[in-house]
């Protein structure tokens, strides 16, 4: 890691009332009390007059001092509390440059702040998806992980493992005592079994966790001009897909990431669904949709009132061929055209599945279908205490260290050098898991996601 001083800002690019600066280094606080011509007591806000080293003034402002360790990066921190506009900017940037600090890199503040251990590497990530989050569930398991829940799980896992391999070792020291190997594999039985459960645990609430983190895909699929783009704008809000009679508008994936009740959910308007067209792009299109639907977390299923008295009529079921009952919602658009009691044509047509009936061009029936969503998402949802594992490098670790443990289990009474291997690659995907070893390869992948000021 460099020894020299960086800055950035810190706070969003553009035009601002105040914009946060931030200098981290052993040059940070010598440097600010050079260009603010004072010493400052730390933590806590002073007034002054920020100057080049001309003596021309660069802005007049707050500055804040915070001396390592006791900073988000470990080192020595300044921040200074400017007008946000692009000349204090240029000219504060220049001064620093003029002292021989230097501008920070994408994500370099957290990168030095990993480095001397203020945080792990799966804290790192929590903090860049706390900064993405755009629910309040995804915040709020973001702050979870950052607050160190998953590196508290990680380091009671190592001491479940530390109890299986301690007495391990003594087997290996004292090959010669025969009733060695039947005790310790005895003894390793239980702390075995409870950390295999854990981890499985763990991984099995995975999914929901990725899902909190990634959004839930919502895939509008039906026959072409049921109104699958007119409810995606009236889902959103606003006019994001183009409405049009002709059939095959469509024939692209639109999509539209809105919060439902606290979670992120990706709407995919595909391409109408038809046999008979023979435009090349359409039947692209088409493919999409059918491929986009086989991998949704939930399908809503867009008819209207004449397709379904239409199927009635041809005496079959397609409508709710594929339908699964968990994942899809069977959705009866432009009810704005019907005089009839919902309950009663659901009744007399014979549908499988309780429809929500809408019209995406008057709103009529929108809440319920909202809220029905969000009872489905809520389904696949973290239930209880929020998932820890949120990304697929997680559940590769606990992957590799669960197939670790299985192997030493086999081998505890047979063998206690491969046993006592395995038990080291399983504590070696826990350290990978938290930043301790072997991640050089995907730092640089984290960090660039983060913006410069962090």
């Amino acid at each position: 890691m460099s020894d020299q001083t960086i800055y950035a800002r810190a706070s969003a690019p553009g035009r601002a009332g105040v914009a946060v600066f931030r200098i981290s280094g052993s040059q940070a606080i010598p440097t600010a009390q050079l260009m603010c011509d004072g010493h400052f007591e730390p933590r806590k806000a002073a007034l002054v007059e920020v100057k080049d080293q001309r003596g021309d003034r660069i802005d007049r402002g707050l500055v804040l001092c915070f001396p390592g360790p006791q900073s988000f990066t470990g080192e020595d921190v300044v921040e200074l509390h400017l007008h946000g506009s692009r000349a204090v900017e240029l000219h504060l940037y220049e001064t620093l440059s003029d002292h021989g600090l230097k501008l920070a890199e994408p994500g370099e503040f957290t990168l030095r702040a990993m480095k001397n251990g203020k945080m792990d590497l799966a804290q790192v990530e929590a903090l860049s998806d706390h900064i993405d989050s755009e629910t309040i569930q995804q915040k709020m398991q973001a702050l979870h992980v950052l607050e160190g829940a998953l590196s508290e799980r990680v380091e009671h896992w190592r001491s479940l493992l530390l109890n299986i391999y301690s007495p391990l070792t003594a087997q290996i020291d004292f090959p010669d005592e025969g009733d060695i190997p039947v005790a310790i594999a005895e003894g390793a039985r239980v702390p075995m079994e409870q950390l295999c459960a854990e981890l499985a645990q763990a991984k099995s609430s995975a999914k929901s966790a990725q899902h909190i983190r990634e959004g839930f895909s919502i895939v509008l699929s039906g026959a072409p001009n049921v109104g699958k783009s007119s409810l995606l704008n009236a889902l959103a809000g606003s006019e994001i897909a183009i409405v049009s009679d002709q059939p095959g508008t469509t024939r692209d994936i639109i999509e539209a990431r809105l919060d439902i009740e606290g979670m992120l959910a990706v709407f995919r308007d595909t391409a109408g669904l038809r046999d008979e067209t023979k435009d090349t792009i359409e039947l692209e299109g088409i493919r999409r949709s059918k491929e986009a639907s086989r991998t949704a977390d939930l399908t809503l299923h867009v008819v209207t009132e004449k397709e379904v008295l239409e199927n009635v009529s041809r005496g079959t079921s397609s409508l709710t061929d594929g339908f699964t009952t968990g994942t899809d919602i069977l959705v009866i658009n432009k009810v704005d055209t019907l005089s009839i009691d919902e309950a009663a044509f659901t009744r007399d047509q014979g549908l499988p599945v309780d429809p929500v009936y809408v019209s995406a061009l008057h709103g009529t029936g929108m809440a319920h279908l909202i809220s029905t969503i969000a009872a489905r998402l809520k389904q696949m949802a973290p239930q209880g205490e929020t998932g820890l594992l949120t990304r697929q490098r997680h559940i590769d670790a606990v992957s590799m260290a669960m197939q670790a443990l299985e192997r030493a289990d086999e081998m505890l009474s047979q063998s206690p050098e491969l046993a006592a291997e395995d038990l080291r690659l399983a504590q070696r995907a826990f350290d990978q898991l938290v930043g301790a070893v072997d991640v050089e390869d995907i730092l640089g992948e984290i960090f660039s996601r983060f913006c410069v000021g962090k």
